[in-house]
């Protein structure tokens, strides 16, 4: 009797190498998000209500707007 292993799947496989210049731009454009997302929370917090509702949204939306800035709150599409 004999037994036969067959391995499926595992042909050429190659690793995946990342430069350490493309993990340094990711975490920059990841920080500069950040600090664009804050700066515009900080703007829409200091508008009055009545802004806000002009503009379309409240306070309670204000970390999902700057959050999503393609995307509209209430489901509508903004236009960019």
């Amino acid at each position: 009797m004999s037994v036969t292993y067959h391995t499926t799947g595992l042909r050429g496989g190659r690793l995946q190498t990342y430069s350490v210049a493309g993990l340094v731009r990711t975490c920059w454009d990841a920080f500069v998000e950040w600090r664009t997302r804050q700066a515009l929370q900080g703007v829409l917090r200091g508008l009055s209500d009545a802004e806000l509702m002009d503009i379309g949204t409240t306070r309670e939306e204000i970390d999902y707007v700057a959050a999503n800035r393609a995307t509209d709150p209430r489901g509508i599409l903004s236009s960019q």
